[in-house]
């Protein structure tokens, strides 16, 4: 067995052990916040003018429903033995809803909304952080204050901001949601315009935050690369300046690829705030739902999803490395 194959094998295996130790904690942390979804669902039971008798009738049937009358630890097995069938079971709230439809619909919005603006804030922030770092002066300078700014700015910040410029104030787009209240979500071309129009202020929201951030972490990496041999050597052949760029944007990109992969695992839960301020209707909207509700069984699968896509993205990274720098390879392979 080759050095490189033992070292997939260890990654492999920390990531095993990684996954178990978070779906333990995946069941157990929703069931320390304080409270209980039936406790919530007979409240509002109690502001329709229901009886005692029948409230309490309630509460127990839905106890026993929701096998939460069960030790905990009974309740972790049942949990395991749907998860291993794929059932990620039923939502509380939305009884008798099944908490893999809801998922199944909310995680289009969000993949549409935050996997195109990662990849663009991407592509933007790391080609204006090496054209900073080469060029140098006023257009560094002016690139780089401005990066820091935008990365240091939270994201519900610059999604307040936007709002209520380009929709309160200007009223360029709508305010909220991903569609109109008056529209149901289909396959037609006037409900995909529609949607586009209430997509845009939440994709700039996040893109601008992006490029920032990407751009600040090139820099650093390109100004690294620029006190290397071959920059000079280059140089004084006469290479062109685009096609050095060229070559600190390949070199420096490898802790980048790093940033771009684990955004892409963790582009599930990334954006909840902007999808609050925004109503729109991801997996971070119904996340904050779900909280908000003590809803157990949907706030595991969601952050079920967010765990697993972090863990994979983090494991193919690292695999990647052996692949894409020749230095990690030779190092792993023994030649």
């Amino acid at each position: 067995m080759s050095r490189f194959q033992r070292y997939v094998l260890t990654k492999a295996a920390w990531f095993l052990v990684a996954f178990i130790v978070a779906l333990i904690l995946n069941f157990y942390l929703p069931r320390m916040i304080p409270g209980n979804p039936v406790d919530t669902l007979v409240s509002q039971m109690a502001q329709g003018g229901a009886d005692v008798q029948a409230m309490q009738q309630v509460y127990n049937t839905y106890i026993k429903e929701f096998g939460l009358d069960k030790p905990a630890i009974s309740q972790f097995g049942t949990y395991l033995q749907h998860l291993v069938h794929g059932n990620l079971g039923t939502s509380f709230a939305l009884y008798p809803t099944s908490v893999n439809s809801l998922i199944a619909n909310a995680l289009p919005w969000s993949i549409a909304l935050q996997l195109p603006a990662i990849l663009i804030g991407w592509l933007l922030g790391n080609l204006l952080g090496a054209i900073a770092a080469y060029r140098g002066g006023w257009f560094d300078w002016g690139g780089f204050v401005g990066s820091l700014f935008l990365s240091s700015m939270p994201y519900y910040c610059l999604a307040i901001l936007l709002l209520y410029g380009l929709a309160v104030k200007f009223q360029v787009f709508p305010p909220g949601s991903g569609y109109s209240s008056n529209r149901a979500p289909n396959w037609s071309w006037g409900f995909f315009a529609d949607a586009l129009q209430h997509y845009w202020l939440p994709f700039l929201s996040l893109v601008i935050i992006f490029v920032g951030g990407q751009a600040i972490g090139m820099r650093s990496m390109a100004i690294y690369e620029l006190g290397s041999d071959y920059v000079g050597y280059s140089k004084g052949l006469g290479i062109s300046d685009n096609r050095i760029v060229r070559y600190i944007f390949r070199n420096a990109m490898l802790p980048q690829v790093t940033g771009l992969a684990l955004s892409i695992g963790s582009l599930v839960g990334g954006a909840l705030i902007t999808e609050i301020v925004f109503s729109y209707p991801g997996i971070g909207s119904l996340l904050f739902d779900s909280i908000r509700q003590n809803d157990y069984p949907v706030i595991q699968g969601i952050t079920l999803l967010i765990m697993v896509a972090v863990l994979v993205a983090n494991f193919l990274v690292d695999i990647a490395y052996g692949f894409i720098d020749p230095r990690i390879r030779t190092a792993q392979t023994g030649g």
